[in-house]
């Protein structure tokens, strides 16, 4: 099912893809995409795909992986893919490279929060599933919670996950979406004042 949407995903939304191409490009200079390692099923690396939102070279400068409202880093049109959710829409080339699939657990980096090798075994469990776009921990707290809270909601979905809990996440996901809420985590202390 994950291949199949992905390719009608992929799609239908190519022209759309083109048009936020070349808005980024004009908007910064840089890469269309951003990439970058992330764990994913069984504590696996992959290159996760997102639009650029930021300025190139962004995750060297600042806050480093963090961001905030308001953060120098992002670029206009990049504030808007943010509010929209719409950076994440590349990851359709991860679902069909067997990467990642529509629901799921978010895929972290692999020096962050922790390595893999230093999540317990109960929290290695999130693992066990391939990522996600969107998913539990996405719909109830976004990124107003700390990845220990969140990896307690991922656990939650690994033990109900199932087709028609997918299904009520994803209608979460959109009513998330419009309301735009919580799309930067709640504490500023890693906001850098000088553009360094």
């Amino acid at each position: 099912m994950d291949l199949i949407f992905a390719l009608l995903s992929l799609l239908i939304l190519s022209p759309i893809f083109i048009i936020i191409a070349i808005m980024i490009k004009i908007d910064s200079k840089g890469p269309v995409f951003f990439r970058q390692e992330r764990l994913g099923k069984d504590g696996k690396v992959f290159r996760i795909y997102k639009f650029r939102t930021m300025i190139d070279g962004a995750i060297n400068m600042g806050a480093k992986l963090h961001t905030y409202e308001g953060d120098y880093r992002i670029t206009k049109i990049g504030n808007i893919l943010r509010r929209l959710s719409i950076d994440e829409l590349p990851q359709i080339i991860n679902i069909l490279k067997g990467e990642m699939s529509f629901i799921g657990p978010r895929p972290p980096v692999p020096y962050y929060p922790r390595q893999y090798k230093e999540y317990t075994d109960e929290q290695k469990k999130r693992f066990l599933v391939k990522p996600g776009i969107t998913g539990y921990a996405q719909v109830m707290v976004r990124n107003s919670a700390s990845w220990d809270e969140r990896i307690k909601l991922d656990l939650v979905y690994v033990n109900k996950m199932g087709l028609f809990f997918d299904l009520y996440i994803l209608f979460l996901t959109i009513w998330v979406v419009i309301k735009r809420e919580n799309i930067y985590p709640e504490s500023h202390s890693f906001k850098i004042s000088q553009k360094s």
